[in-house]
């Protein structure tokens, strides 16, 4: 396939018939997108770094709750959350459990790259399996390989028992791909709505709806009251403070420095540092008038809100537990707003911290970059300027007793440079990873 009309139309046809997204549609690349060798070689290894912060946060949290570590840590990380949920993640059978699959969001700058985020209940799991194994197919080289990601996916589960894939209609945009993943793999994994009690003991179910929304999901309570009985196994498992982006924040705060430190070990704990925005958890607590929020020179979070333009090179995100909270709703990049809408998502998030807690992050601009397209309309090959977003998927499968998080698989998004905030949408570009020759 040397044309790169042919290529284009060849992954156009092997598109199943009912997609891969719900309503959603994405440019064709001509080739996958390609990294340096030194970077391909970072990822493979922040696998590691990753899974040890994971465990080390998990860690934390059960400390605060001891009186091993500071109380206010639990306490934040709590915030908002209905006591059900609370209980659920504090019981002894979740207690070491922490998410088969991490998937950080990185967005490619002059300076390296920055981890914006990590998703433990991660879309685009089946689109990458099925971008890699049609790449593959069309004769180029990708991470991963063709079955990475299937087996990936897989090997997380134990051998015996059905798989059963629990879908809700908040994720209801993942669920075409979800179900090409199951027909691409044996028989024993299957793709349900949150209506659906169809797993029996031995079995395992993959958890595809947040925490907020477990009024929505029927089966939920069920789910839950089976996987602590031990009748059936559950990832990601219940714990909502495994999914707040203030964990970022909790890294950055130095009266945790020792804490991080020691679990992660000193190389872990710069390299992750230097690849993580500065983050800060916002808060109603007030500080003494002669101090000051590290980093950002105010005396109180109010005053972010007469910060200049120039000035606020900064992002309000919320940190978890909320529709907003993924798929940029509740994103506000500070040098992008007016004063006014500036001012008013400082005082939302202010008011709000006691049931969603909002963090703030240091803005790093993401580089540019050409990426090639097919433009089926035009019957012509064009290429964008645009950012790009790195998601490498990392599974974690048990080896030689232990546990290790692999790499097999990394998606491109770029979306066009006019677009502050890289996500999914119908003009970007989506495409898996290549490593370059050079």
């Amino acid at each position: 396939m040397e044309s790169p009309a042919c290529r284009a139309e060849f992954v156009r046809q092997q598109i199943p018939k009912k997609g891969l997204f719900t309503g959603h549609s994405w440019r064709i690349a001509t080739k996958p997108f390609t990294i340096s060798k030194s970077l391909a070689k970072e990822l493979e290894f922040l696998g590691r770094v990753l899974l040890q912060f994971y465990r080390s946060s998990n860690l934390l949290y059960n400390l605060s709750l001891t009186g091993k570590q500071p109380a206010w840590v639990s306490e934040c990380l709590d915030k908002g959350k209905p006591n059900d949920i609370i209980q659920l993640q504090r019981h002894k059978h979740f207690k070491q459990e922490i998410p088969s699959i991490i998937r950080p969001d990185i967005i490619l700058t002059e300076n390296g790259y920055t981890i914006t985020e990590l998703d433990s209940v991660p879309g685009g799991i089946g689109l990458t399996a099925w971008l890699n194994s049609t790449y593959s197919d069309a004769g180029f080289e990708v991470i991963g390989g063709p079955s990475g990601m299937k087996d990936g996916f897989s090997g997380i589960f134990n051998k015996s028992g059905n798989v059963r894939i629990i879908v809700s209609d908040e994720s209801e945009t993942y669920r075409p791909e979800m179900e090409w993943l199951c027909s691409s793999l044996d028989s024993r994994f299957s793709t349900h709505d949150a209506k659906s009690d169809v797993w029996r003991k031995g079995d395992s179910v993959y958890r595809f709806f947040e925490l907020f929304d477990l009024t929505n999901v029927d089966c939920a309570s069920n789910i839950f009251s089976d996987a602590v009985k031990g009748e059936i196994n559950i990832t990601p498992p219940p714990k909502s403070f495994l999914e707040e982006k203030m964990l970022f924040a909790l890294l950055w705060n130095r009266n945790l420095q020792d804490f991080w430190q020691g679990q992660l070990g000193g190389s872990f704990f710069q390299l992750i540092k230097n690849r993580t925005p500065q983050s800060w958890l916002i808060t109603t607590e007030s500080i003494p008038p002669h101090a000051a929020i590290p980093g950002l020179d105010l005396s109180n979070w109010k005053q972010l809100c007469e910060l200049s333009q120039k000035e606020r090179n900064l992002v309000l995100k919320v940190s978890g537990f909320s529709e907003l909270a993924w798929g940029s709703r509740g994103l506000h990049i500070g040098n992008d707003l007016s004063q006014a809408n500036w001012a008013n998502a400082v005082n939302t998030a202010l008011e709000d911290y006691e049931n969603s807690p909002r963090i703030l992050q240091r803005y790093h601009k993401p580089m540019r970059i050409n990426q090639e397209w097919f433009d089926f309309d035009s019957n012509d090959v064009k290429t964008m300027n645009g950012r790009v977003r790195l998601c490498p998927y990392y599974f974690l499968n048990n080896k030689e007793n232990s546990t290790q998080a692999e790499l097999q698989g990394v998606l491109a998004t770029i979306c066009p440079s006019n677009k502050k905030i890289i996500h999914g949408m119908s003009e970007a570009i989506m495409a898996p990873c290549t490593i370059s020759d050079e």
